[in-house]
């Protein structure tokens, strides 16, 4: 089967001096990445890289990093992108849990990192290397493997197929519109699958990536002059909790200048339309909908300009992929009716690498499909709606307050209306008789707006039961490595 890497390669030869990368080391031609992906093909293939290799990337952003995992899909091997900056015993897991045999990196990072794993060099003299083309890929061979947390946090391996990974680039580029005038900032973090999208969507239709030092996105005023130094035109990986930081910073005049395609993911952006997020990107915002088990993406909503805030559409499936919205007894439920979505198609990954007990327990057959079809069973509530499907919650988010069925996202939602308030996180907490409580964790210029007044502004739209007991002032919201609202963490207390 045809990969991305064979396209950036057509891509080189039909226009060798377009720029396909713009990194801090300077601007990187098609001609000139194309040549490196070959030459770490050779490579790859001369130390033993094949189909259901696993093969450890832990490169610094750029040029590099782009070549390295595009070599890897070109040699039929898979992948598992690594972030040096992360403590080594969590990288070392997680490259025990991949059961990689072979690590990609630099001189100074493998000497660091000592993950004990036969390394391939990408900074020292290239070994010798047959110039034999590698063989097709085959369709159902292992194309990358990442790392989610289960209920326990413990990081589990996902396993995505060949054919999964280029159907869901295909379609996203298709979806996006994205083409040689593309110019698209790689937001999300090496490690995480969203990078991919990042990356390799633009590439394949031929247009842009520009990739800058991480401390550069995590500042607004450095964010909003890097999309209009580079003349940025899409965000593909950006979360609800970035677009709200970034439009609590009103003195930014038009930090999305340009740019005429966000896509978001990872949270629900409810409680960022609510607030009135939608005039931060005014041209086209499309929400994205789906875990790391099913290839990044099942669902795609484009919200319209002015959005509906009483719900959360997450839209309709991609090509290739199905939802499902089933009761306890998977059973469909009627529209409307909300009930646990459950994925399929395309997408759904084999499972999780050494864990077959978990695999069979998210992984389950379809009893509505043909024979062999399996989804994958999310933990999210939805319904469907007249704009496709409705995120509700997550099982596990979502708590009993005396007797009603609460979703901390509506509170959320609320409170980020109130003009002081720049970024909101509700989690339960318990007191000492045992009763759950809601206690929200908000940042923004509150110094002269009492807990009595936030109540009041959430009293103009909640019921009583939605009410918090409690309210946190915090300078900002802890964010995990994902750019993500670390609710985890604030439910354990630790500090922002």
């Amino acid at each position: 089967m045809r990969t991305v890497a064979d396209d950036l390669l057509a891509h080189a030869a039909r226009h060798p001096g377009r720029v396909a990368l713009s990194t801090p080391d300077g601007e990187v031609t098609y001609a000139r990445l194309a040549a490196r992906v070959e030459e770490l093909t050779r490579v790859l293939r001369a130390r033993g890289a094949r189909p259901e290799t696993v093969c450890a990337v832990a490169v610094e952003p750029g040029a590099d990093a782009v070549a390295a995992v595009a070599a890897v899909l070109r040699s039929g091997a898979a992948f598992l992108s690594l972030d040096p900056g992360q403590p080594r015993e969590r990288l070392a897991a997680f490259t025990r849990g991949a059961d990689a045999r072979l690590l990609l990196t630099t001189g100074a990072l493998a000497d660091r990192l000592a993950l004990g794993l036969p390394t391939v060099r990408l900074d020292g003299p290239p070994p010798p290397a047959p110039a034999t083309a590698p063989p097709p890929v085959e369709p159902r061979s292992l194309a990358y493997v990442t790392h989610t947390s289960g209920s326990t946090g413990e990081p589990s391996a996902v396993l995505i197929e060949h054919a999964a990974l280029d159907l869901y680039l295909r379609d996203t580029a298709r979806a996006f519109g994205l083409d040689p005038g593309t110019v698209a900032l790689q937001t999300a973090p090496p490690g995480y699958d969203a990078s991919i999208r990042d990356t390799f969507a633009p590439l394949l239709a031929g247009g842009r990536v520009v990739i800058v030092e991480r401390a550069r996105l995590l500042r607004p005023e450095e964010f909003a002059r890097t999309v209009r130094e580079h003349r940025v035109t899409a965000l593909l990986s950006t979360t609800p909790s970035f677009l709200t930081h970034l439009a609590g910073h009103p003195g930014l005049a038009d930090p999305l200048a340009g740019v005429t395609l966000v896509a978001s993911s990872g949270e629900s952006l409810r409680p960022f339309l609510a607030a009135g997020g939608r005039r931060l990107a005014p041209g086209r915002l499309v929400n994205q909908y789906g875990p790391t088990e099913c290839t990044m993406t099942t669902t795609r909503h484009d919200v319209p300009a002015d959005p509906d805030t009483s719900a959360d559409p997450v839209g309709t499936p991609r090509t290739g992929t199905l939802v499902r919205v089933l009761d306890a007894a998977l059973d469909p439920v009627p529209d409307g009716t909300v009930g646990e979505v459950y994925l399929g198609g395309a997408g759904v990954a084999r499972g999780y690498g050494g864990r077959p007990s978990r695999t069979a327990a998210r992984f389950v057959p379809d009893p509505w499909g043909p024979p062999g079809a399996r989804l994958y069973r999310t933990g999210d509530l939805g319904h469907w709606g007249p704009d496709g499907l409705r995120y509700v919650g997550r099982t596990d988010r979502q708590v009993k307050i005396r007797g009603y069925r609460v979703d901390p996202a509506e509170i959320e939602g609320a409170l980020l209306t109130h003009p002081a308030v720049t970024g909101a996180a509700v989690v339960p907490g318990t007191d000492d008789q045992g009763r759950t409580y809601l206690l929200a964790h908000v940042t923004g210029g509150l110094d002269g707006v009492s807990d009595g007044a936030l109540r009041t502004h959430l009293a103009r739209s909640l019921p009583p039961h939605l009410m918090p007991r409690t309210f946190r002032r915090h300078t900002a919201l802890p964010v995990n490595r994902a750019g993500k609202t670390d609710r985890r963490g604030l439910l354990a207390g630790r500090p922002s």
